[in-house]
C-alpha cells in the first residue's frame, strides 16, 4: 500500500506537472470578471450533460466548498476547483483565446477521450 500526499498545483507524486494551467490570457479574463466583486472568486466543476458526459461548469462564488481544491492565480485571482472535477482536469491548460470576434475559454484536457460534435460535452478514461 502507498500513500500520495495532494500538493495544490503538483500532480499526488510530488512531481513539478502542474495539476492545472491557466494561461496569462485566461487570468486576465477571470480577473476581469470579478472586477466588480472583490471578495468573489471563480470556481470550477464538471457536471453529467450532453451527448458524451460531462461539462465543464464555472461560477463566480463568494465562498469555497468545504472540498474545493484552492488554487492562487498569479494575478492574485482565488480559483477553487471541486475535487472531482480535478480529477478529470488534471494536466489540463486553461486558456483564453479571440478568434475573429469570438473570444472564447478553452480547455485544453490531456484526459478527454471523446468530446460531441458541437463542443458541449466530453468524456474522460
Amino acid at each position: 500500500m502507498s500513500v500520495e500526499t495532494f500538493i495544490p498545483g503538483t500532480e499526488p507524486s510530488g512531481t513539478d506537472v502542474p495539476a492545472l494551467s491557466v494561461t496569462d490570457a485566461a487570468q486576465e479574463h477571470f480577473r476581469k470578471q470579478l472586477a466588480e466583486k472583490p471578495d468573489a472568486a471563480i470556481r470550477l466543476s464538471v457536471k453529467e450533460s450532453g451527448c458524451t458526459g460531462y461539462k465543464y461548469v464555472i461560477d463566480i462564488v463568494e465562498q469555497k466548498t468545504a472540498d474545493d481544491i484552492a488554487i492562487v492565480l498569479d494575478n492574485g485571482v482565488n480559483l477553487y476547483v471541486a475535487p472531482d472535477a480535478m480529477a478529470m482536469m488534471r494536466g489540463t491548460t486553461i486558456d483564453y483565446t479571440r478568434e475573429g470576434l469570438n473570444r472564447t475559454l478553452k480547455f485544453i484536457n490531456p484526459n478527454v477521450s471523446d468530446e460531441c460534435g458541437c463542443g458541449e460535452s466530453f468524456s474522460v478514461n
